[in-house]
């Protein structure tokens, strides 16, 4: 099948597939003598994986790790299970640091009137941040002079 019908069947877009191939994800297609791409039931297979695994988030590393594992007949399940744990890990702590942003501009949004004045404590709370940042950058210059 072309790459388009690999597409369709996979749920990769052609885009991807073509980016996978050049990164060396999947291994390249067969070509035709005219030079299409031509794409075998084993390789839809591949694609229908990998496009699980990104629905999953795992990194294209990950994924190149999960797809040598998934092709190795003599992996060991407790190498599978490192990669799924430490993917856990990696979401449960990006998970922790969206709540605590969320709780934040919650904060500031229940102290802000949105109303018609300039005041804003969300935009004053974004420029503390960034003049902190900048007072905080100057200061290791000012250490060891008297």
């Amino acid at each position: 099948m072309n790459i388009g019908e690999a597409s369709a069947a996979s749920g990769v877009s052609t885009k991807m597939i073509r980016y996978y191939e050049q990164i060396g994800l999947i291994r390249a297609a067969a070509r035709t003598e005219s030079g299409y791409r031509v794409y075998s039931p084993s390789d839809v297979e591949t694609l229908r994986f990998i496009r699980r695994a990104r629905d999953l988030g795992f990194s294209v590393e990950e994924m190149g790790t999960l797809l040598a594992l998934w092709q190795d007949k003599g992996r060991e399940s407790a190498d599978v299970k490192r990669v799924a744990l430490q993917h856990v890990a990696e979401i449960e702590k990006r998970i922790h640091e969206l709540e605590g942003m969320a709780r934040t501009l919650r904060h500031l949004a229940g102290h802000c009137h949105g109303d018609d004045r300039p005041d804003c404590p969300i935009l004053d709370d974004l420029a503390a941040v960034t003049e902190t940042k900048k007072v905080a950058a100057r200061r290791p210059a000012l250490r060891g002079r008297p």
